[in-house]
């Protein structure tokens, strides 16, 4: 991971809360730098940069910013671990997560969340008869000689793409940072595959063929699409003090955006995002790409589920098969099994 250290430039400070879709592809913009202070050596070691490696310098980002991250620099740092912990248990113990009951409040049924089709494997749900989808947005293990161990969901994989897989689990932070080339392969390495355009909608729209997966109108803070106040990306790049230039190219790969405070949220944390089909976060959490060459993610984000269409119509065509960023994630798909 890389980025420059500057002064947070005019352009940045116009709307720190809106700013525009990047278009290109990230790349790279000089050495890493390490800027001192308590909290910025906290967050930057968790980036993969030493403390100490540079001499301490005056951290001075905006005190809306500053403010922010203080007060939750804890859960900044204790998120990524408690992710990793809940996937090496379920790792070592070598079982699927244990079913959970949940609640469909719209329709008042109750569905285990594992259960459903023998067509399916427990992490998936048969939709429309015809296809088997993950329940929840992907994560990954990485494949070694001593067994399988998770993944950083807030790590790209460029280069490891034959060492992971993908997996469906409830309850952990989804893989981000992730092309669609790269979980098309990710999916294929689970005997699986990308969702089709139709397969991923059809499974949003659910069995009520609504335009949220919990019905035809939108509910404040149903799913995760709640809008936080500052733009993830600008408020890492305030912190570390980025130029204006690397804002939307290399900022958007920064490690540390996902694990802010009232951004990505765990796998199945709000329980209404979902529909009677018992697949949750179709929309907003995580953009989810589908198997288009040309390049399409659905579904939208944390931080948009509107610019680009309504709910599951929400599709984003702007960037290549190739591309990824913080927002970027995914979910597989596979044939159920034939009916005897």
């Amino acid at each position: 991971m890389r980025w420059q250290k500057g002064i947070l430039g005019s352009s940045v400070a116009k709307d720190l809360s809106r700013p525009p879709l990047a278009t290109s592809r990230p790349r790279s913009s000089g050495a890493p730098s390490c800027r001192g202070g308590v909290l910025l050596g906290l967050l930057v070691a968790s980036a993969g940069c030493a403390p100490g490696s540079s001499t301490a310098e005056q951290v001075t980002p905006r005190l809306l910013v500053r403010a922010s991250l203080e007060a939750d620099v804890a859960a900044l740092v204790e998120r990524p671990l408690k992710a990793k912990a809940s996937a090496l248990a379920a790792i070592k113990d070598d079982v699927t997560p244990e079913p959970a009951v949940r609640r469909d409040v719209n329709a008042g049924q109750v569905f285990a969340s594992t259960g459903g089709s023998t067509r399916c494997p427990a992490e998936m749900a048969l939709v429309e008869d015809r296809v088997c989808v993950d329940r929840w947005e992907s994560s990954l293990v990485e494949r070694t000689p001593g067994g399988e161990r998770p993944w950083s969901p807030f790590e790209p994989i460029d280069g490891q793409e034959r060492r992971v897989r993908a997996v469906s689990w409830p309850g952990v932070i989804p893989q981000g940072y992730i092309s669609g080339r790269q979980a098309k392969m990710a999916c294929a390495a689970s005997g699986k595959r990308l969702c089709s355009t139709d397969e991923w909608v059809s499974a949003c729209r659910g069995p009520e063929d609504t335009t949220f997966p919990y019905g035809a109108l939108r509910e404040r803070a149903v799913c995760n699409d709640d809008e936080r106040p500052v733009h993830p990306v600008a408020e890492i790049a305030a912190l570390l003090d980025l130029k204006s230039e690397a804002l939307w190219t290399t900022a958007m790969n920064n490690p540390l955006v996902n694990q802010l405070s009232h951004a990505l949220l765990p796998t199945g944390e709000r329980e209404r995002c979902t529909n009677a089909y018992g697949v949750y976060d179709m929309v907003g959490n995580l953009h989810e790409w589908v198997d288009d060459p040309s390049g399409t993610f659905r579904g939208g984000y944390f931080m948009d589920t509107t610019r680009n269409g309504e709910g599951c119509k929400y599709a984003t065509t702007a960037h290549s098969f190739g591309y990824h960023d913080y927002s970027t994630g995914f979910r597989c798909c596979m044939d159920p099994e034939p009916i005897e």
